[in-house]
């Protein structure tokens, strides 16, 4: 079971650092390039506020994803994890997006993953046997 629950923690640590980490380098090279808009119809934003959004977003997604590899302030991550699979959720899902070809896989790719490590970042909430305060 501690195999599992390893596993399950690890795997929610390297898709929210992936996904923080491509989101970062999306938003910063186009706000360094001075594009005033990104379009990604499955998020609720638009224009230069999708990517302050972003920008911003996925800084607090590493800072979140550090502090809990710390082992500090846990509840944190699950809140980040959460929030991240629901905004996927309802901008794939429950928002009426229509798919490009080919997109719909990313898609479910990315629902996937951030709902393999919603667990993960759950069992990684509760406090380790034999750690000290």
């Amino acid at each position: 079971m501690q195999v599992i629950r390893a596993l399950s923690i690890f795997l929610s640590y390297v898709f929210h650092g992936l996904l923080c980490l491509i989101l970062f380098a999306i938003s910063s090279l186009a706000i360094a390039a001075g594009a005033q808009t990104l379009h990604l119809g499955m998020l609720p934003w638009t224009g230069s506020t999708l990517l302050y959004t972003l920008f911003f977003g996925s800084l607090v997604g590493l800072v979140t994803l550090a502090l809990a590899i710390k082992g500090r302030w846990r509840p944190l991550f699950f809140v980040w994890s959460l929030a991240v699979a629901l905004l996927l959720l309802k901008g794939y899902i429950f928002s009426g997006y229509r798919f490009s070809p080919g997109e719909f896989g990313t898609a479910m790719y990315l629902i996937g993953g951030s709902l393999i490590a919603l667990p993960g970042s759950w069992m990684r909430m509760g406090r380790q046997a034999g750690a000290r305060r």
